[in-house]
């Protein structure tokens, strides 16, 4: 054996420990006598754990550490410890979901792969962590895509009488053709409460006249333009079209989708879409005062068509506004940010390009926030002509969306600086609107702000309307939006892809360097039962995969993994306080039986042991037991070990690096030798720098926060070897 130099006399002091087999003795040259010799003390524990091997050498299982991707690439000192005691690097954070996938769901592998290059030249191999888990996610990304569809809606009245739909009776409403029926049913329209117009095609229906409804007669205003817009689905393809009476040409093709193609028909499908076009009263379009719609659904047989009630519209697009919107530019159409002023927190402001406003037309404002401060950091303003009236009710509302999920502030302001405030605005990715009822509390209030200085993002705001509840026209927005949900098929659908696109392109990236993986990160409850995703309060990086995909979130997880990567690959199931809660431990091993059940494969479950030096020793040895009878490969995926205190003491070191011992030791007890995949360090040292998120004030590892080994460094080792690897040293040191 290959001894190290023993410490500096001043560290060695300052690093000595108590031992029940250790003397502690002051390191001191008496002026009066020679050197001591080194042969004539007992030797320090200090000196002992300087004299021990890096910890890899003493066990023949993969011992793994996990670290944080940045202190790898750029600490030299933490990256030489790594490098040297350990097989196998798990990243703590850069390798999961939320740090990789992008905005448009496009995974980032830049960073992981520049450290995977670094990670293989120093001989060392990196497990995957994780594929799929409730946290760490990119939730903004995957909220999105489940989110509803806002559409605009042209500003206005609806021409249209909707009472006899409404109240089910088709009074002024005709069943020209009823086919094999036409009425109203509650809960079928765009929302769960929603009423839809119910169309049913016979089975010899063949023609667009043979399923017919015809709506009451419209009033025109001469030389006025209208949006004639309504949602449809059907049960399954299906073909429609709208035919006329008073038009000159009662039966025109028309650009069903406003997309530049003009077709006799419109077709349908199971997901809701909304078919819109315009009528000119200006080019001899009319032949009278008024109109009437037919919706011609008979072209196919044996189809259900679903018709939105509350959003059939024929609206003027040139009627007067109805209501006063107190800002001027709240729409930005004219280019610019006129009337708009803020500051703060190096903020900028701007008007977007053409075709970035909401509904991907026109403008918006364009706000970022460069870092995270307070939302008062930074402000975007606009002055109304006169202050809002004390105690009266304003109606808000705005489109918005940002670059990443981000929060958001509106207030009032009023003379030295006092204000009205209406925050928990939390922004996503996709266009949102926003509706607040603004009450001054004092008459002052001429200020309109933004507070947007909380989060790091940019912000498109658009379509601002601050207007009086009066009414006549209490809460009507200047432009109104339709909501579309989707249905639980759609989410289900579209989440489906999503992990089947992350994990695919994980697997296939990393196929050639990373050999086994956690595929699902902390299913479980603590009862032992699976998580639901039922949570009163989500942190924005959460997303629950079982909420869409149901039980077999985690059989579709394990499946596309084997098919994507390599046959040999070891896939991990993996959850933490098993030591904790047995029941959860039970519910854990249930759980991959059932996944087995459904024709996946789990090769191994990994038990984190994030513990302290007050843990059950019972109840992990009862652990341990539980895994080993499992017959797959059993991990320790993130051991760590507190001492609960910020200001620990050398007997708390001690029972610390007893602790890792017992845990290492009960592992190779309990666990069979050809199950042990290995064991997982979890951090490298005490330094405050990587405990800015995980475990503060504290100190859980093996290093300190110098970069010293600590006595759980011995205790760990001792664990490994299997015995007091320190027995064996001689009195004399070797340099």
């Amino acid at each position: 054996m290959k001894y190290i130099k023993m410490l500096s006399l001043a560290a060695a002091v300052s690093f000595m420990f108590s031992s029940c087999d250790d003397m502690i003795m002051e390191w001191y040259k008496d002026p009066n006598k020679g050197e001591v010799a080194m042969s004539d003390l007992p030797l320090p524990l200090a000196e002992k754990i300087e004299r021990y091997e890096v910890l890899k050498n003493y066990t023949d299982f993969k011992l793994g550490v996990g670290v944080g991707l940045d202190f790898y690439v750029n600490n030299e000192t933490y990256r030489n410890i790594v490098n040297a005691n350990f097989d196998e690097v798990v990243i703590g954070y850069e390798m999961k979901h939320g740090a990789m996938v992008g905005s448009n769901g496009q995974i980032n592998f830049t960073k992981v792969d520049a450290m995977l290059a670094q990670v293989q030249e120093a001989g060392l191999t990196m497990y995957g962590h994780t594929l799929v888990w409730h946290q760490n996610q990119n939730a903004s990304y995957l909220n999105g895509l489940i989110a509803p569809t806002v559409l605009p809606d042209a500003p206005g009245a609806n021409s249209i009488d909707l009472t006899g739909l409404k109240d089910g009776s088709f009074s002024g409403w005709a069943r020209n053709n009823p086919g094999d029926g036409i009425s109203v049913e509650d809960g079928k329209g765009l929302s769960a409460t929603a009423k839809a117009v119910v169309m049913k095609s016979s089975a010899s229906s063949a023609n667009a006249w043979d399923l017919q409804l015809a709506t009451p007669d419209i009033t025109i205003v001469p030389n006025h333009t209208y949006e004639v817009s309504f949602f449809v689905k059907s049960d399954i393809a299906g073909k429609g079209r709208i035919s006329f009476s008073g038009l000159n040409n009662n039966y025109p093709w028309m650009d069903w989708y406003a997309n530049g193609s003009t077709t006799e028909a419109f077709e349908t499908n199971s997901s809701w879409q909304q078919v819109v076009f315009t009528l000119n009263a200006n080019d001899d379009t009319f032949t009278g005062a008024s109109f009437i719609m037919n919706f011609d659904l008979g072209y196919l047989p044996g189809v259900t068509y679903y018709i939105d009630v509350d959003n059939i519209k024929v609206v003027d697009k040139d009627a007067a506004p109805t209501i006063v919107n107190l800002i001027s530019n709240g729409d930005f159409e004219d280019g610019t940010l006129t009337g708009w002023g803020g500051w703060g927190n190096s903020s900028t402001r701007a008007v977007s390009a053409q075709g970035e406003g909401f509904g991907d037309t026109g403008y918006s404002m364009v706000l970022t926030n460069p870092t995270a401060a307070s939302n008062y950091s930074a402000q975007q303003l606009y002055t109304f002509s006169t202050p809002l009236e004390q105690d009266v009710e304003y109606n808000c509302t705005f489109m918005v969306k940002a670059s990443t999920t981000a929060a958001l502030q509106v207030e009032i302001q009023g003379a030295d600086y006092n204000a009205d405030y209406y925050g928990g605005i939390t922004v996503g990715t996709t266009w949102t609107q926003v509706q607040k009822t603004l009450k001054p509390t004092k008459a002052d209030r001429d200020k309109f702000i933004f507070d947007f200085g909380e989060t790091a993002a940019t912000f498109y705001i658009d379509n601002i309307v601050v207007s009086k509840n009066t009414p006549a026209g209490a809460r009507r927005k200047a432009k109104s939006v339709t909501i579309i949900e989707k249905t639980d098929e759609e989410k289900r659908a579209l989440i489906d892809g999503a992990m089947t696109h992350w994990i695919q392109n994980m697997m296939t990236h990393y196929k050639d360097n990373v050999k086994a993986w956690d595929v699902v990160n902390e299913p479980m409850k603590e009862n032992g039962t699976l998580r639901d995703g039922d949570v009163a309060e989500q942190a924005t990086d959460e997303f629950y995969w079982v909420k869409y995909l149901g039980k077999d979130f985690a059989v579709k997880a394990f499946k596309l993994a084997r098919e994507y990567g390599n046959p040999d690959n070891i896939l991990f199931i993996n959850d933490y306080n098993l030591e904790y809660s047995l029941q959860k431990c039970d519910g854990l091993i249930e759980y991959v039986q059932y996944i087995e059940s459904q024709g996946a494969t789990v090769d191994g479950i990994g038990t984190q042991m994030h513990i302290s030096i007050t843990s059950d020793t019972a109840k992990i040895s009862q652990m341990f037991q539980k895994l080993g009878a499992t017959a797959k490969l059993i991990k320790v995926s993130e051991l760590d070990i507190k001492v609960n205190t910020s200001s620990p003491t050398l007997d708390d070191y001690a029972k610390q690096s007893e602790m890792y011992r017992f845990v290492i030791e009960s592992y190779k007890k309990y666990i069979p030798k050809d199950k042990q995949y290995g064991i997982t360090i979890w951090g490298v040292s005490d330094h405050p720098d990587e405990h800015e998120y995980w475990i503060p004030d504290d100190a859980p590892n093996l290093w300190d926060k110098e970069y010293k080994r600590k006595h759980a460094y011995k205790g760990t080792a001792d664990g490994l070897a299997g015995k007091d690897v320190s027995v064996d040293f001689s009195g004399e040191l070797v340099y």
